[in-house]
């Protein structure tokens, strides 16, 4: 991935240049790892117009959650960081 490509997505992910179908998941992402009891059922029949099935949601969902959760914990016991 090139530098600005993901300088966009960590400072701002709305610039980021991506394809109608990738903002709306990153968008559902973003809001799950912000709050997931904010996601309804709108965001779920927003990522089926965008193309996305039941199974590519629930793997989205679960890839999304998988790193909030190992990133917390990784965060809770130090890891990566000094001292």
């Amino acid at each position: 991935m090139d530098e600005e490509f993901v300088r966009a997505l960590e400072t701002d992910h709305t610039k980021a240049a991506l394809t109608s179908q990738e903002r709306v998941m990153v968008d559902y992402v973003v809001k799950l790892t912000q709050d997931a009891t904010r996601v309804s059922r709108a965001d779920h029949e927003g990522l089926r117009r965008a193309g996305f099935d039941d199974k590519a949601i629930l793997q989205i969902t679960l890839i999304a959650s998988w790193f909030n959760y190992i990133n917390r914990v990784a965060d809770a016991l130090g890891v990566g960081r000094e001292g």
